[in-house]
């Protein structure tokens, strides 16, 4: 057990202000063409980059570019891998 630590300010953030935060879930995919395709979950945002690095990147400003007041968002990046294994 752990004494002493105040667990409500580790981030920059207090537990209190976490739930009202909004979580936008972009489902990533690996592109035909190479590189990676993302798209959110329940909002018109769609992006596409040759890296993971320019993906995260694509995604924050097309997260800023669909939403007036960004406060509170998280972005949730969930890689989907289609794979069809034969027994």
């Amino acid at each position: 057990m752990i004494t002493g630590v105040n667990f409500t300010h580790i981030f920059d953030f207090s537990i209190s202000e976490i739930r009202h935060m909004e979580e936008v879930i972009f489902m990533v995919k690996e592109s035909d063409e190479g590189g990676y395709e993302a798209s959110a979950l329940g909002h018109a945002i769609f992006t596409e980059a040759d890296s993971w690095d320019e993906l995260k990147d694509n995604v924050k400003d097309a997260v800023v570019c669909h939403f007036d007041d960004q406060t509170g968002l998280i972005i949730r990046l969930h890689f989907v891998k289609d794979e069809v294994v034969y027994v």
